[in-house]
């Protein structure tokens, strides 16, 4: 994934090391006066199957794990929301979502140059952070629809039950337009590795970057455009649809925990893709993600039981499975950034934040948040992206930035300037998202209306919006 640079006077640096076993070769592309982008069967194998497990996030994952939390009157419902906003929005990244996140334009869109994928052909090649080293521009394609269709899948959750489904097509169109894309360029779009030359030469290619990119934000797999846009755009829609029919007075329990169980493990599985296809090379940085991948939500889990366990006497699967999610959300931004070490303390500190937003938080919002989006990927995401920028210190562990033009470790890493630009990423992230998510609902309560009809949400959606159940007795 093209990830931010932190600029640094005239230098440009990224938060991923040259690892022991490349820094030979990578020296050696630095100085050649010209390197050829050359694809590397190995890294292009990886994000193959990377992109496969992202997919896998989605359905079926992410559609299980939402569908076992609603009543069983809204389980068919729900599975339909996530497959077909998955194919909607696959559908709408080969069209011109690709184009308009990935290719030079301005600080918040790309440019129509792309639209249809014209250009883009099996022998195109995309950059990685390897000077020289390239994957087939297809397959990152691949890689970076399947993050924005999981991600407006994600915003499914907080309106559960209630909502049309032709209002969520005609709302996700917008947001995805407006709010995915231009998040996505600003945070990730960058001119590649073999741009930085020498000083002049960097200066030059920071300034075709995304807008976060260029103000240093680091954001390694989605903490940002993933999580915490989608979380914002749910929080909104939770308050504008309305609170479901019942709310704080009928039981809502989940209708299936072994279903929501299948899910969240499907999407921790997927998740390794998700983190480690992201350094878009099989080297030692999918390495550390990967590991990070599996030791934070191990750490969230435990520390979300306990606490439960603590406040409630008892310890429940549901939140074991969301204390494992809660640490995948906070580890996203820092999976290639920080030491395991570090990866466990954001961890153990994202369990019990996820506990609080969904229970404390909640109450607080007095909103009708059905899944807990904002709960979970709200709360984690913004920790997750604060503590990136201390936890990616060499003091702590992590990893330093890397500056492309000498090809060394920068001598200076600075905490407090990058918890600020992290805090920067987070507030144009919850900004941008809000209002594009409010005018987007409003639009569509003007056109169509957002909400079913009381008898239909009484009913359930299975029956009243597709004419089918989930479960034939």
């Amino acid at each position: 994934m093209l990830k931010p640079v932190v600029l640094s006077g005239l230098l440009a640096t990224l938060a991923l090391p040259a690892w022991a076993e490349e820094a030979a070769t990578q020296v050696q592309a630095a100085a050649a006066p010209a390197a050829t982008l050359v694809i590397n069967k190995g890294d292009n194998t990886w994000l193959l199957v990377a992109s496969a497990l992202v997919i896998l996030m989605s359905i079926p994952g992410l559609a299980l794990f939402y569908g076992g939390l609603v009543r069983a009157k809204n389980m068919l419902s729900v599975l339909m929301q996530v497959f077909t906003l998955f194919c909607l929005m696959t559908v709408l990244w080969v069209v011109y979502g690709y184009s308009l996140a990935f290719t030079e334009g301005g600080a918040f869109y790309g440019s129509f140059d792309k639209v249809l994928l014209m250009g883009v052909t099996p022998d195109s090649i995309a950059a990685t952070f390897s000077k020289g080293v390239g994957i087939s521009e297809l397959i990152y394609v691949v890689f970076q629809g399947a993050f924005a269709a999981i991600t407006c899948c994600l915003i499914v959750g907080a309106f559960a039950e209630r909502m049309k489904f032709s209002a969520l097509l005609l709302f996700a169109v917008i947001w995805f337009t407006f709010a995915y894309i231009p998040m996505a360029h600003m945070v990730w779009y960058w001119a590649g590795p073999d741009a930085y030359t020498d000083a002049a030469a960097a200066e030059a290619a920071g300034a075709t970057a995304g807008y976060l990119f260029q103000h240093g934000a680091l954001d390694f797999a989605g903490g940002t455009v993933v999580h915490i846009n989608a979380a914002v755009a749910g929080l909104v829609g939770a308050y504008m649809v309305g609170k479901r029919i019942g709310y704080g007075r009928d039981p809502m329990t989940p209708h299936s925990l072994t279903m929501t169980m299948i899910g969240g493990s499907l999407l921790w599985f997927g998740w390794f893709g998700f983190n480690a296809g992201s350094a878009l090379e099989a080297n030692g940085g999918a390495a550390l993600a990967f590991a990070n991948t599996w030791a934070a939500p191990a750490a969230a889990a435990l520390s979300w039981t306990m606490a439960e366990w603590l406040m409630k006497g008892r310890p429940s699967l549901l939140g074991a499975v969301s204390g494992a999610v809660s640490g995948l959300v906070a580890i996203t931004p820092a999976a290639g950034f920080v030491g395991v070490g570090g990866a466990l303390i954001i961890g153990l500190l994202s369990g019990v934040a996820g506990l609080w937003g969904v229970h404390g938080l909640k109450r607080l919002l007095g909103a009708d948040d059905s899944l807990d989006v904002f709960g979970v990927h709200g709360v984690c995401g913004i920790l997750g992206a604060v503590l990136t920028g201390v936890f990616a210190s060499p003091d702590l562990g992590g990893i330093g930035v890397w500056d492309y033009v000498t090809n060394s470790v920068a001598a200076e890493y600075s905490i407090l300037a990058q918890v600020k630009a992290q805090v920067i990423g987070v507030l144009v992230t919850v900004l941008w998202t809000g209002v594009v998510s409010a005018v987007a609902y409003k639009l569509v309560d003007m056109l169509i209306g957002l909400r079913v009809k009381e008898d239909a949400e009484r009913e359930g959606l299975d029956v009243t919006s597709h004419g089918e159940k989930a479960y034939s007795m």
